[in-house]
């Protein structure tokens, strides 16, 4: 289900010419940014830890199953530390640790360019030069703070419609249930 409701016009929808109802192609997250943003997703743990980052993916893949949008999360370094089991990468959420010489903000700008053959794309950092130069590519790019407002409404948005669908089959049933007694 793609964002339309007015929860989701955020500013960075307000760009010229921008649908707000127009999917996006895909989502470009600076992981250990997204992270160092959001101590209440594991709380107490390393904002580097292996724990961390798994929660990371694990939200992000329950906000693909809310928005569709498919979601790839970068994460600086020389690849993964050592003893890193390798990511759980599917269609949904993609997790890529640069290589040596390479940044996550050139992994970003590289995908950004890439994918916009296919539609717009979100970048989502808190450096502020990184986020011209997506946008300067044409993508579209988000704070921190603004995404995980974005993520947080989703997924209520999605725990409420599965609750009042739980709630109407469960009244579906016990009204045929109640026939079928009768």
């Amino acid at each position: 289900m793609a964002p339309t409701g007015p929860e989701f016009l955020f500013s960075l929808y307000a760009v010229k010419g921008y649908d707000a109802h127009m999917a996006l192609a895909r989502i470009l997250v600076d992981g250990y940014s997204l992270l160092h943003n959001w101590p209440e997703l594991a709380p107490g743990r390393p904002r580097h830890s292996a724990r961390v980052r798994e929660e990371l993916v694990h939200v992000l893949a329950r906000y693909h199953d809310a928005t569709g949008t498919p979601v790839t999360i970068f994460f600086d370094g020389s690849g993964a530390p050592a003893g890193t089991p390798p990511p759980e990468s599917n269609p949904a959420v993609e997790v890529l640790f640069s290589c040596a010489g390479q940044t996550a903000d050139d992994m970003i700008e590289r995908a950004a360019h890439r994918f916009s053959a296919y539609g717009e794309v979100l970048a989502v950092t808190d450096d502020v030069a990184e986020r011209d130069t997506v946008t300067g590519l044409g993508g579209l790019a988000s704070s921190c703070a603004n995404f995980i407002r974005m993520v947080e409404n989703a997924l209520t948005e999605l725990q409420d419609e599965l609750q009042n669908y739980n709630r109407a089959e469960r009244n579906r049933f016990n009204r045929s249930h109640k026939r079928d007694l009768k």
